[in-house]
């Protein structure tokens, strides 16, 4: 009997880009068997009707009761695969053995609690949004296994090297369910993925980058929306491992004297629309520095300093 993997997705008006996911994986080459579980948070456009077209199963959720950790368990808890790819609606699969080389070595290596795959920005990306997302450890060239971590060796590391033993991106990663049994994702409104890597390194397994299963996937979001995100993100870097990137009012004031001509010259290479680009990724240099400082001083200071329901 061939093996069966689940694929679960979380939707949102999925657009054009979700019929462009499905297709691709419908295209894949593989010798398993796969089945797609959406969780849907109140869809208005036509994301059922493609869903439903393309043999995936709808679970449906209230709106307001969305959480990146307990919404993705609600699915997983409908999935009857040996392992569940975890995707987002907008990231597309690059070539059509994308998810036989996420699944691979899940299967050639017991010990793997998952994998996660390569990100590109798509060919109309900014050269703002490439050049932030080819820092990221899930845009790197070279593959990677990240082993067992001790609770001694996590607690000697610098906070920087916690963030980076602990990269894991469920933008697109593949998770054994025996593991995700034992260690469902954490309710909590960002970087459940970062949390569910911690908890899997520390209780005995080991985790790989797989940068041959590639897909596309970048966004050109407003100024504000990264300013929130990037608070999110900065208050649960800090509540997992400590790290504060802009500790200070003065490191935020060098972050963003530092990242404003860095914005600039970025964008005065745009082939187009350039006065665009200029204005947001001055916006963007500001944003970004002040979302990390406030970020890491609310969870420094255990209350909120934004109103980021919006994220």
């Amino acid at each position: 009997m061939n093996r069966l993997v689940s694929i679960v997705v979380p939707t949102l008006n999925g657009g054009a880009t979700l019929g462009r996911l499905l297709e691709a994986i419908a295209a894949q080459g593989r010798d398993f068997d796969l089945e797609i579980l959406a969780v849907d948070s109140g869809s208005t456009d036509d994301t059922l009707r493609v869903l439903r077209e393309h043999g995936a199963s709808v679970i449906d959720v209230t709106p307001s009761t969305f959480n990146h950790g307990e919404t993705r368990n609600m699915a997983l808890t409908h999935a009857r695969g040996e392992f569940a790819v975890l995707i987002v609606q907008d990231a597309v699969p690059a070539h059509d053995e994308w998810l036989s080389e996420l699944v691979r070595p899940l299967v050639d290596d017991p010990q793997l609690a998952g994998t996660f795959a390569r990100q590109r920005p798509w060919p109309h990306a900014s050269r703002l949004t490439a050049h932030y997302l080819a820092r990221w450890v899930a845009a790197q060239p070279a593959a990677r296994i990240t082993a067992p971590l001790t609770s001694e060796a996590f607690a000697a590391m610098s906070p920087t090297e916690r963030h980076l033993a602990c990269a894991f991106d469920n933008v697109c990663s593949c998770i054994r369910m025996d593991v995700w049994r034992r260690h469902p994702l954490r309710a909590t409104p960002i970087a459940e993925d970062l949390e569910w890597a911690r908890e899997v390194l520390t209780a005995g397994h080991r985790l790989a980058y797989v940068p041959s299963a590639i897909v596309w996937h970048s966004h050109e979001r407003p100024i504000r929306y990264e300013l929130h995100r990037s608070y999110r993100v900065h208050q649960r870097l800090y509540a997992l491992f400590g790290l504060s990137t802009v500790p200070t009012m003065g490191t935020l004031l060098r972050a963003v004297c530092t990242t404003f001509p860095l914005h600039v010259r970025l964008a005065v290479t745009e082939p187009r629309r350039r006065a665009r680009a200029l204005l947001r990724g001055a916006g963007l240099a500001i944003a970004l520095p002040l979302g990390q400082y406030l970020g890491a001083r609310s969870a420094r200071e255990g209350r909120e300093l934004l109103d980021t329901r919006s994220v």
